[in-house]
């Protein structure tokens, strides 16, 4: 069984995409980047937890400070939270979530050709599928 690496905190979700806009970087940099006021220590107690994660990296070369670097692509974090958030609010079906994100969103033209084609996309991978009894 493949396990999953856990999902990030808001506040490292926030670090992740410090991260991988800045590249490697060190406490001090991303304390400085960070927008708002947060403790140094709040800082780096969220980017050792996401070493621990695995979703970071530590990099210490000599005597310069220690960078952190993500592990992880943007593209699986997101897919990730968004299998929890259908796991946990939709109770597993995707047609509530859809359905209200559809009711509420402004959707241009191309927004609307591009979900037709994704439901297109994953019809033919679920043609000749029996459906659970």
């Amino acid at each position: 069984m493949v396990r999953a690496k856990p999902s990030p905190s808001p506040g490292e979700m926030e670090l992740l995409s410090l991260l991988w806009r800045g590249g490697s970087m060190s406490i001090a940099e991303v304390h400085e980047s960070m927008g708002q006021p947060v403790a140094y220590t709040t800082v780096q107690t969220r980017l050792n937890r996401l070493a621990e994660k695995g979703l970071a990296e530590k990099i210490k070369v000599g005597r310069m400070p220690t960078k952190y670097s993500a592990t992880v692509e943007p593209g699986a974090i997101g897919a990730s939270q968004l299998d929890s958030l259908v796991e946990r609010v939709a109770q597993e079906s995707v047609v509530p979530l859809v359905a209200h994100l559809l009711d509420g969103a402004k959707l241009s033209a191309d927004d609307l050709k591009d979900l037709k084609k994704l439901v297109r996309e994953a019809e033919g991978r679920f043609k000749g599928r029996k459906e659970p009894a």
